[in-house]
C-alpha cells in the first residue's frame, strides 16, 4: 500500500496484482469514499454483519462477472440438455432470482439514500457556518463604511474653505458637518 492509503492500481488487498483472469471475473473494488462524512458513514455500514452481505451480493450481482457466470450456466443448462424445452425448473429458478436480486437492488438504492443523506447533512452544516461567517463579514463591512465615514467627515472637518488643513485643537474632535 501507499502512504496515500490507497494500493497500486490494478493491486489487490494482498499486494500483489490482479491478473487478466482475475480481472474479467472479479468485480473490482471500489474505492473508499474521500468525503470524511461518507467515510464515517461506510465504517458505521461495515460494522454490521447483514449490510457487509449486502454490500457484498450487491457488489457481485451488479458486475459483469454475474453476467458471464449466467451466460456460462443457461449455455450449458441448454446445451447439456440438463432439461427439455421449455425449461420449467431453470425458469422458477431464474424466477426466484429475480426476486432476491430486485430486494437486493431496494437495499442498493436504500444504501445510496443513506449516502445522500449523509452529503445533504454535510452540505447543510456547511451551508449554515458560512451563513453564520456572512453575517459576520456583514457586521464587519458595516463598521469599515461607518469608520470611513467618520474618517471623511474628520478630515472635511479640518479642511480649511481655501483647501487647506489645518489642524484642531489639541483634545477636540471635530464633528462632522450637518
Amino acid at each position: 500500500m501507499s502512504s496515500n492509503g490507497q494500493g497500486a492500481p490494478g493491486a489487490t488487498k494482498g499486494g500483489g496484482h490482479r491478473g487478466p483472469l482475475r480481472r474479467l471475473l472479479l468485480p473490482a473494488p471500489l474505492p473508499p469514499p474521500v468525503n470524511p462524512a461518507l467515510l464515517k458513514h461506510s465504517e458505521e455500514r461495515a460494522k454490521d454483519v447483514q449490510n457487509r452481505a449486502a454490500d457484498k451480493i450487491t457488489s457481485f450481482a451488479g458486475s459483469m462477472t454475474f453476467v458471464y457466470l449466467h451466460i456460462l450456466w443457461f449455455g450449458l443448462w441448454i446445451g447439456l440438455g440438463v432439461e427439455r424445452y421449455p425449461f420449467g425448473l431453470l425458469t422458477m429458478i431464474v424466477s426466484l432470482e429475480a426476486i432476491f436480486l430486485s430486494t437486493f437492488v431496494m437495499i442498493s438504492q436504500n444504501r445510496a439514500d443513506a449516502k445522500r443523506q449523509v452529503i445533504a447533512d454535510e452540505q447543510w452544516k456547511t451551508v449554515q457556518t458560512e451563513d453564520t461567517q456572512n453575517e459576520e463579514l456583514l457586521d464587519l463591512s458595516k463598521q469599515i463604511l461607518q469608520l470611513t465615514k467618520e474618517v471623511r467627515a474628520y478630515a472635511a472637518a479640518v479642511q480649511d474653505g481655501d483647501g487647506h488643513n489645518r489642524r484642531p485643537p489639541a483634545g477636540t474632535t471635530p464633528r462632522a458637518p450637518a
